[in-house]
């Protein structure tokens, strides 16, 4: 396996979904821009799209992956009895939370969006789009189980392609929407629920070679089972503290009009890294990682490890750096039209600063727990993901009234950072981490690099700043011209330097 090759597959079909997930947002700028619809819509889709993160990008597959492997090992036999059970099992489960749900979405949407209760028209909007949406939930936590099977057998190019199909049905629902003058955030809302379904049926055809899903009534649940299912509460919690986060942050911003939207639309910005330098090489990783501590292949094991946070740094670390320089032009370029205003502009880019600022950590967070998570253990990831939270939790409530929704970002990156320490500790600690001198090395020339690049595209933007005003039509080809070239200089220096080097990140 090549990690990078492996990475770069993945990243791409990643990279395909989260464009048209922007072109998709801004559509959404543009016909909602930051109404009580948008406002409404996003509280709806945040709550299944938490669970999607959670389930679909790698949280799932953290406590399913090892003991799928661990099964596998045993034999073919096995691994589709456990694959069977668990299927069946969360089946059962989700089925019966969404009927939960369902009847009492109105308490739900209060939980989540408390600050809409004074304006009726806008809760009860939510009410209804959230109904409408949360059967999602039960078919991308099915296929995220798919895609786990896939990923196990180092088939990554479909699990992550599927996502794209959720985008493309939104589109979808836009257009139709705009054409034939339907309500269009209620349609956004339908399609969420048909792209799980239309999701769901495309990753059974692919899976079908490895795995195909049959529904077992379990009468009496095996120690593998208890296991897994030990695991995953808690490993969907720690893997998944950054959604977790942006979902707390989402109720607090609730009490102040337009905020929901402005940190959905920088939330959406920082995600495209994310998504590569964290959950890209985390998903990868894992299951080759699982299989060589389980088979105790221990120089397998100190190269993956090291060669993923390298590889995280590598990504993560220069995307911080342009976000934070071209916030303005880069929320103005891709979102700066029709209802979405130049004071939207202004607030989301200035949430995105605050984002950007913890971007290599919120990376950091997706590959430093899987090392943990590989090893069969969640409680440490569980405890570190509680104490994240809480300080999340304390600073956005004690500031949120003095500083309004921009407390967020910043308190959603300082916590993170502080997990990204408490975790580099542990695992010092624990002795399952060495980072040696090469890695010390690389890491300085990433900085170099990343400096280098900062400069250029600082200079850049400057060069062109009146081609970034709010009314010029092509300001996001000029923004893709900038970036692209800061891009294609960060690469080559660190080509140069020797650190992007396709044999470097070979691991046999």
């Amino acid at each position: 396996m090549n990690l990078l090759s492996s990475t770069s597959l993945f990243g791409f079909y990643t990279l395909v979904s989260r464009v048209l997930g922007y072109l998709r947002d801004i559509l959404i700028a543009i016909f909602l821009g930051t109404s009580i619809y948008a406002d409404a819509f996003f509280v709806a889709f945040r709550l299944p799209n938490t669970f999607r993160r959670l389930f679909a990008e790698g949280t799932f597959n953290a406590a399913f992956i090892p003991s799928y492997t661990q099964q596998k090992i045993r034999g073919k036999k096995q691994g589709k009895e456990f694959a069977d059970e668990v299927f069946s099992l969360i089946s059962i489960f989700l089925i019966f939370l969404i009927v939960i749900i369902e009847i009492f979405t109105p308490f739900i949407v209060y939980i989540i969006a408390p600050g809409f209760y004074d304006n009726l028209e806008k809760f009860n909007l939510a009410v209804e789009f959230t109904r409408i949406t949360f059967p999602f939930l039960l078919f991308v936590s099915l296929s995220s189980l798919l895609s786990g099977i896939l990923n196990t057998n180092n088939k990554f190019a479909v699990a992550a392609a599927a996502p794209i199909i959720l985008n493309i049905v939104l589109i979808a629902s836009l257009f139709i929407s705009f054409f034939y003058e339907l309500n269009i955030a209620k349609n956004l809302s339908i399609g969420v629920t048909l792209a799980g379904i239309f999701q769901f049926i495309i990753l059974i055809f692919f899976t079908r070679k490895f795995y195909l899903p049959s529904i077992k009534f379990v009468k009496k649940f095996s120690n593998n089972i208890k296991l897994f299912f030990r695991k995953l509460l808690p490993s969907i919690f720690s893997s998944g503290i950054t959604q977790i986060n942006i979902l707390i942050g989402t109720i607090i911003a609730s009490f102040q009009s337009g905020a929901v939207s402005y940190l959905y639309y920088a939330d959406r910005i920082y995600q495209i890294n994310l998504a590569i330098a964290g959950i890209a090489i985390g998903t990868v990783a894992l299951p080759n990682l699982a299989r060589s501590i389980k088979l105790k292949k221990q120089n397998l094991v100190d190269k993956l490890q090291i060669k993923s946070i390298e590889l995280c740094l590598l990504l993560s670390i220069p995307a911080a750096l342009g976000l934070l320089i071209a916030s303005e032009q880069i929320v103005n370029s891709l979102f700066g039209y029709g209802s979405f205003n130049e004071e939207d502009i202004y607030y989301t880019s200035l949430a995105l600063i605050y984002f950007s600022m913890g971007v290599p950590a919120f990376a950091l967070i997706k590959v430093l727990s899987n090392f943990y998570f590989a090893r069969n253990n969640t409680k440490l990831p569980f405890y570190i993901s509680f104490i994240t939270m809480l300080i999340n939790i304390i600073i956005s409530l004690s500031l949120f009234k003095k500083y309004g929704f921009i407390i967020i970002p910043i308190a959603t990156s300082i916590s993170t950072w502080l997990a990204v320490v408490i975790y580099l500790v542990y695992l010092k600690k624990n002795k399952i981490l060495f980072l040696n001198n090469v890695f010390n090395s690389n890491f300085l020339k990433i900085l170099f690099s990343t400096f280098l690049m900062s400069v250029f595209l600082y200079y850049g933007l400057n060069n062109f700043e009146d081609k970034f005003e709010y009314a010029n039509k092509f300001k996001l080809i000029y923004l893709l011209i900038v970036i692209g070239l800061s891009s294609a200089l960060y690469l080559m220096f660190t080509k140069i330097f020797g650190i992007l080097n396709l044999q470097s990140y070979k691991i046999k």
